[in-house]
């Protein structure tokens, strides 16, 4: 490993690395000392470099829009059992109320770029779960096929089955009832935007990591900010104010979310099958 990862980066390593917390449920994370400082290391089994490599590419896209911080990529490689992502070493400190209305201008600010379509140009992951991003011109097609339907047939596949996925199907053949009046732009998402994938660097400033990235409705990444918490008032405060969201972006909150709900049934079961269906009968009722 530390051949591959010297070889990956160009620094020169220690011998041995110190073990971190996993990465993403699917990784273990470590610290290197390099000649040139620490190096944060994801470390997964070889059949998932995929994953990996995508993860990178998503980091260097977002640094791309050059709208907020994410670590650089330092490298990707394999050993024979092994793939690894190396990034840039960022130390941590806690986040204040000017680290919160800084990420919600900068958000804003990444999701003005913008793509001719919706999707990316990889598959990558959402967690652990395979993440579809075929490139579609129409959002409610690309939503219905790449997100929400391929969740319910997951689900079927998984033995979660039920009245609940034709239901869930029929809210897929009513999208259009979400969207009258509103046409999103194909923006460039986090796409995992929750409040354990970002943080502030010893400036203050704030940091994303662990992206699954694709070009879609900003609204998503806004959703998912509201799902499990992590997020202030200053935050939504700052982004409405560099760009308001759309009176509809209430309701379609809860359209976006079910599809991590449902994604984490998939995962870890539970009772997630018990909100997801909830969400799906408020979510029909709203189309009438």
């Amino acid at each position: 490993m530390r051949a591959e990862l010297e070889a990956a980066t160009g620094l020169r390593l220690r011998a041995s690395p110190a073990a971190l917390a996993s990465g993403g449920g699917f990784a273990s994370c470590q610290r290197w000392e390099s000649d040139a400082g620490p190096v944060f290391v994801k470390v997964a089994p070889v059949a998932r470099a995929a994953m990996l490599e995508s993860e990178a590419q998503a980091l260097r896209e977002l640094a791309a829009a050059e709208a907020v911080r994410v670590p650089a990529v330092l490298g990707t490689g394999a050993t024979g059992t092994q793939a690894f992502l190396a990034l840039e070493w960022i130390d941590f400190v806690a986040a204040t109320s000017r680290t919160e209305s800084l990420l919600g201008e900068q958000l804003a600010r990444l999701h003005r770029t913008t793509a001719d379509k919706f999707g990316w140009h990889r598959h990558n992951t959402i967690g652990a779960t395979p993440q579809h991003n075929d490139w579609t011109a129409d959002w409610c097609e690309f939503f219905a096929r790449h997100r929400l339907g391929f969740q319910l047939d997951l689900a079927a596949h998984g033995g979660h089955g039920g009245r609940w996925l034709e239901r869930g199907r029929e809210l897929c053949a009513r999208l259009d009832a979400f969207f009258d009046g509103y046409r999103p732009r194909p923006s460039l998402l986090h796409g995992d935007l929750w409040g354990g994938n970002w943080a502030a660097d010893a400036s203050g400033a704030p940091v994303l990591f662990d992206p699954a990235t694709y070009y879609g409705d900003r609204e998503a990444d806004l959703a998912m900010t509201q799902l499990f918490g992590g997020f202030g008032g200053r935050f939504y405060a700052a982004y409405e104010a560099a760009w308001p969201l759309d009176p509809g972006a209430a309701t379609r909150r809860h359209l976006y979310n079910l599809y991590h709900v449902i994604n984490h049934l998939n995962l870890f079961g539970g009772g997630y099958r018990g909100q997801a269906e909830a969400m799906i009968e408020r979510l029909l009722a709203a189309t009438r």
